[in-house]
């Protein structure tokens, strides 16, 4: 008895996709073909795909079926293999609903992570949010824990809002008093949060690396009279005359 490529699949339990598949990544032999061109497949074929899919539902990989499906002895390495990669699994999705459940709780946009959740009062642009998204990619994790609390404590200020708004234009006039309403608020920021690391000097990636992505992100991000501002207010209140836009930048809220 013989069976064609749609038969074998469905006594397989599998898709007529999942077995040209395997012929293609050489898990599966090609079977003869009858007179009209149409494959048979025997017993050996349907042996085979079964043990395939049998490795499949277990979780290997192809390539790993590839090295155990012939193997005659208990494959233990291979599954021990598996079995530490479907526990880190498992452990990273208990961490993903841990986080959903922090997230659903607390009502906090999905799209940065719960340590960077903004409080009750913080009220963050698009801008702001897609800052903090790339400045988690910079950060190790007391980084990320000592900014979470920035971004939860921050108070609402109508200054934010004429930050957000200051046109490219803005002519001298409006840069300078925005600038001086602006320093005394981001210096009570700081005397607030007087330990924050700074994103620089203690970033994992390396001082040049985060310097240089920042500075490329706020660039796209802000305006020229925005950076103006923040490089004018961070002069004031820090001194150094290199601008760190990844502290400042975030800190105005």
């Amino acid at each position: 008895m013989s069976w064609s490529t749609r038969e074998i699949a469905e006594l397989a339990g599998t898709s007529l996709r999942a077995v040209r598949h395997y012929h293609e990544v050489g898990l599966l032999a090609e079977p003869e073909r009858r007179a009209n061109g149409y494959k048979q497949y025997g017993v050996p074929h349907l042996v085979r795909l079964l043990r395939v899919k049998r490795l499949v539902d277990l979780g290997f990989s192809l390539n790993q079926i590839a090295e155990t499906v012939d193997e005659g002895e208990h494959p233990g390495q291979a599954l021990r293999t598996l079995d530490a990669e479907l526990a880190a699994t498992i452990e990273r999705l208990q961490r993903a609903r841990l986080e959903l459940a922090t997230l659903i709780e607390q009502r906090a946009p999905a799209d940065l992570p719960a340590e960077l959740t903004p409080g009750e009062a913080t009220v963050l642009s698009e801008t702001d949010r897609s800052l903090l998204l790339v400045m988690t990619r910079l950060m190790n994790g007391e980084q990320l824990q000592a900014y979470g609390a920035l971004v939860r404590n921050l108070p609402a200020h109508p200054i934010n809002r004429e930050f957000d708004e200051l046109p490219a234009d803005a002519g001298e006039p409006i840069r300078q008093d925005l600038v001086e309403r602006m320093v005394p608020y981001l210096r009570r920021l700081r005397q607030d949060h007087p330990d924050l690391p700074d994103l620089y000097t203690d970033g994992p990636r390396g001082e040049k690396f985060v310097r240089e992505t920042m500075e490329t992100v706020l660039r796209e991000l802000y305006n020229p009279a925005q950076l103006d501002v923040l490089h004018r207010t961070h002069v004031i209140v820090d001194e150094p005359t290199q601008l760190r836009p990844g502290r400042n930048a975030t800190e105005r809220r």
